[in-house]
C-alpha cells in the first residue's frame, strides 16, 4: 500500500482516471509530468493491477489505461487526502477546490462514521491493534527508503499534497504516524518499536514537529527523557486517510495469516469498517457522486 500511495504522481495518475482520463495525452495534459515519468508510472499502474492497458488496433493503434475495481475502490482514500490538504494545509485552503456531492446537490465535507452503527468518529473513538500480520518487523522497511513522489528528469515536482506525502511518501514516515496512535510518545519507545535509526527517526520526528502532526511536551523531570510527542488536532485529524488506506489495502492485498491493523469501534464494541458519509445530506457517499468544484 504504502509503495503505491506513497508516490505523489501514482496518486495525481490514478485522480485523473478516475477524473475520465484514459489516454496518454490526457495525462500529459493535465498533468505537470515528463515523458519518461508518466511511462514509468502507467506501466507500475498496469503491474500492479491500479490500470488495465487496452490497445484498440484500427486504422491507427490506440491506446488506453482503463480503470480496475482495486483503482476506482481508491476514490475513499484520495478524498479523504484532499479533505485533509484542504484544511490543514494554509497554502492549499484557497487552492484546492470544493466537493459536490451530485445526489443532493450541496458542497459537502465527508464524515467518517461506523458503517454498523451509522455513528461518526474520530480517531478517539475507534481502539486500533496490530492484527496478526502487523508486526513491525513487517510494518517497518528494513532499510531507509527515499520519498518516492521525486522530481522528473525536467526536474518538475508534483507538488499537490505536499504534507501527505510527509506521512505517507516515507515508509518510515507511515510507521511512525501509526506507532503514535498506538499512543507512543518517547523517542525511545518509537526507536524500540520500529527498530528505526536514530538519526533517521530523530529527522522523521522533527519533520511531523515542523508540518505540525506532532507537538512535543516536556516530560517528567525525574525521567531520562526530555520530552514526549504528542499528536496534534492536525495529526489526529489525518485518521480518515489512514483508515481509507488501511481498508483499500487489507481489501486488496491480503496477509494469510490475517489483517495487519484490526480497528473496533469503542461505541458499539463491533470491528470498525469506515464508510464516509455527506456531511449535508448525511447519505453514504460512491465516488461516482462527487465532482470538483474549481475554486
Amino acid at each position: 500500500m504504502l509503495g503505491l500511495l506513497g508516490d505523489e504522481w501514482n496518486l495525481l495518475i490514478v485522480q485523473q482516471a478516475l477524473l475520465g482520463a484514459t489516454r496518454y495525452s490526457q495525462f500529459m495534459a493535465r498533468l505537470p509530468i515528463s515523458n519518461s515519468v508518466l511511462t514509468n508510472r502507467l506501466q507500475a499502474l498496469v503491474r500492479d493491477g491500479l490500470l488495465e492497458r487496452e490497445v484498440h488496433t484500427s486504422t491507427r493503434s490506440r491506446t488506453e489505461y482503463l480503470v480496475t475495481p482495486r483503482c476506482a475502490s481508491l476514490w475513499p482514500a484520495l478524498l479523504s487526502i484532499w479533505e485533509w490538504e484542504r484544511n490543514w494545509v494554509a497554502t492549499h485552503r484557497e487552492q484546492l477546490p470544493a466537493m459536490r456531492h451530485e445526489s443532493c446537490g450541496q458542497l459537502f465535507t465527508p464524515l467518517l462514521r461506523c458503517d454498523g452503527c451509522r455513528c461518526e468518529v474520530t480517531h478517539a473513538d475507534v481502539a486500533l491493534a496490530l492484527g496478526p500480520s502487523g508486526a513491525w518487523s513487517r510494518s517497518a522497511p528494513a532499510a531507509a527508503t527515499r520519498r518516492r513522489s521525486d522530481s522528473d528528469s525536467a526536474g518538475r515536482q508534483a507538488g499537490m499534497f505536499p504534507e501527505t506525502m510527509s506521512v505517507l511518501g516515507n515508509r518510515w514516515a507511515a510507521a511512525l504516524l501509526v506507532a503514535a496512535i498506538l499512543d507512543t510518545t518517547r523517542f525511545t519507545d518509537f526507536q524500540l518499536q520500529l527498530g528505526a535509526p536514530p538519526s533517521l527517526l530523530a529527522e522523521r520526528l522533527q519533520t511531523f514537529c515542523n508540518i505540525g502532526v506532532l507537538s512535543t511536551s516536556p516530560a517528567d523531570p525525574g525521567g531520562s527523557e526530555r520530552t514526549t510527542y504528542l499528536l496534534t488536532d492536525k495529526g489526529r485529524a489525518f485518521f480518515p486517510v489512514l483508515v481509507a488506506a488501511l481498508q483499500w489495502a487489507q481489501q486488496w492485498f491480503r496477509a494469510p495469516d490475517g489483517p495487519a491493523m484490526e480497528l473496533t469501534h469503542r461505541g458499539c464494541g463491533a470491528t470498525f469498517t469506515g464508510e464516509f458519509a455527506c456531511g449535508r445530506c448525511g447519505e453514504a457517499l460512491a465516488g461516482a457522486h462527487i465532482s470538483a468544484v474549481p475554486a
